[in-house]
């Protein structure tokens, strides 16, 4: 054989090797291809040797991506969201010369979440997801507000960065026992009247379901880390009380205690007719634990602001925009200011005391015409809540006393303050779209309820930071209409309005959109949204 026929031999040798090396259905290696042409003595032994170490040395230089075998699927999943919002505050009488003024958001912004998950070996799965906000009620970043020292310039990324959102595993051995563990989705049927639609609770879940002819029954067990915490003095490690507030202990054993809520939920899907369902889920909440006096959630929550704001720098004509200190952590708790030692700073709007909720979310799923519809609510009420009133007006009164301020409470203790509900109508041919499920080319959906949060029915912390503003003694109407712009668009409009419930009582929560006014005297916001979901 002459020199240009072996070389026509390895060519298309080589040919054929790459051919079946890049088709998903060949079974045969290129090694296993260069030592059939040795055997049919188109190609020397020696020859095939050194394309194979060629070949090898060539594969070695390239990019590899190698999936471990455990690995049994992985799919890419998230979305990105452009926003504008306008969402304004109402300061109430109690604000004196600025009562029926507004603080208000006007802006620009932008959510990123990008995540993977899937199946591995032997019946586990995962999921990681990151996102663009390490605010646990709030993915978003505003356009023009990453500006902190070093580099507060223009279009600054200085308080910008990805966070951890969901980073879980997950066990199926059976189809009706499913556990997991970590940050992991929210794993309850709810509402956002209870919970923040962004929250990805921390701990373990067991859900359960079986199903028997048209029902469907199902069970969610969740207990979740609310707060983890270091003591942070000798009273913290062991116990008792400390401070101005001691005598009476009045806010509290000062023992750091880590916080847990734990959730039993049992539920039940009863499909009457391929057209009409109807699904009902009542869920008990419990907290254990009273968290950290220095961060947050310890000591009786208050709920009421000062002079009409929430912090005391906020009045006498000194108001700013920001607070270094949470009102529910060192400042709350002993009601005193931080740098001064005088005077209220804030009242404690983040406690989790006397809460043992029972919620009860529902919906009916049936058609009209063509179209799918949900006739939805949630009505919850908390079993302690005339305690949390008593301890609220307890704890407000007595520091407004030790501090010369006035007292938080001239109507009294609030009594029956204690229920929460919301009912709605979803209309459309791709329910909850507006809720980010995924989009199909033309589908639609338009959403509504009204809902009614008492001072002390709920957690705060979990409240919706939209609808509204995370507060509670506030009631009214949201709206949503959704549409599939594509297959990976969806454009929506959001729109809400609420007002105070209870004129004796503030309006207690705190988010850091709109910080300032408490009581909110009435609520507006405005969301047009760009989605791309994928």
């Amino acid at each position: 054989m002459n020199l240009n026929h072996r070389l026509a031999g390895i060519m298309a040798g080589a040919a054929v090797c790459l051919a079946l090396a890049t088709t998903a259905a060949a079974q045969v290696t290129a090694d296993a291809l260069l030592d059939k042409l040795v055997a049919k003595g188109i190609l020397k032994q020696e020859e095939a040797e050194q394309l194979k170490l060629e070949g090898s040395t060539n594969n070695a230089q390239g990019p590899k991506f190698k999936v471990s075998n455990a690995i049994k699927s992985m799919e890419l999943f998230g979305d990105l969201r452009m926003r504008y919002e306008y969402r304004a505050a109402q300061l109430g009488p109690e604000a004196g010369p600025y009562a029926g003024s507004y603080d208000a958001a006007d802006r620009w912004r932008y959510a990123l979440r990008v995540g993977v998950r899937g199946e591995l070996a032997d019946s586990f799965y995962y999921g990681i997801r990151l996102e663009t906000s390490p605010n646990e009620r709030s993915t978003w970043n505003t356009f023009g507000g990453g500006g902190t020292s070093p580099y507060n310039g223009p279009f600054s990324k200085s308080s910008y960065s990805l966070y951890i959102g969901e980073a879980y595993l997950g066990w199926r051995p059976t189809p009706w026992l499913d556990v997991s563990i970590g940050r992991v989705p929210q794993p309850l049927y709810t509402t956002p009247m209870v919970w923040d639609s962004d929250y990805t609770p921390e701990g373990v879940v067991e859900k359960l379901k079986y199903s028997y002819g048209p029902v469907d029954f199902f069970a969610t067990l969740g207990q979740f880390v609310y707060q983890d915490v270091t003591p942070t003095s000798a009273a913290a490690v062991i116990g008792g009380s400390t401070g101005v507030y001691s005598a009476g202990n009045i806010l509290g054993d000062w023992s750091d205690q880590n916080a847990y809520l734990l959730a039993w939920q049992f539920g039940v899907i009863y499909h009457i007719d391929p057209k009409l369902s109807v699904k009902v889920a009542p869920v008990f909440y419990s907290y254990v634990g009273h968290g950290n006096q220095s961060a947050g959630f310890y000591g009786p929550f208050v709920g009421q602001g000062i002079g009409g704001f929430t912090f005391n720098t906020n009045t006498f004509g000194n108001i700013s925009t920001t607070s270094s200190t949470l009102p529910g952590g060192t400042g709350a708790t002993t009601g005193l200011s931080s740098t001064s030692g005088a005077n209220t700073f804030s009242y404690n709007q983040t406690g989790i005391n006397n809460l043992s909720i029972i919620e009860l979310p529902m919906e009916v799923n049936f058609k009209i015409g063509s179209l799918d519809a949900r006739a939805f609510g949630d009505f919850s009420i908390n079993l302690n809540g005339d305690a949390r009133a008593r301890a609220a007006y307890s704890a407000g009164t007595t520091i407004a006393a030790a501090n010369g301020n006035p007292n938080p409470f001239p109507g009294g203790v609030q009594l029956n303050q204690d229920q929460a509900m919301q009912f709605g109508l979803a209309v459309g041919n791709n329910l909850d779209l507006a809720y980010g499920s995924m989009p199909k080319k033309g589908t639609w959906e338009a959403r509504a309820y009204w809902q009614h949060v008492e001072q002390y029915a709920l957690d705060p912390n979990l409240l919706d930071s939209d609808f509204f503003e995370g507060r509670g003694n506030l009631q009214g109407f949201y709206t949503a209409f959704a549409y599939s712009v594509s297959d990976a668009i969806i454009g929506t409009v959001r729109y809400g309005v609420a007002a105070r419930i209870d004129n004796q009582l503030g309006t207690g929560g705190y988010n850091a959109d709109l910080p300032l006014p408490n009581p909110i005297n009435r609520f507006q916001i405005l969301q047009m949204d760009v989605t791309w979901k994928f």
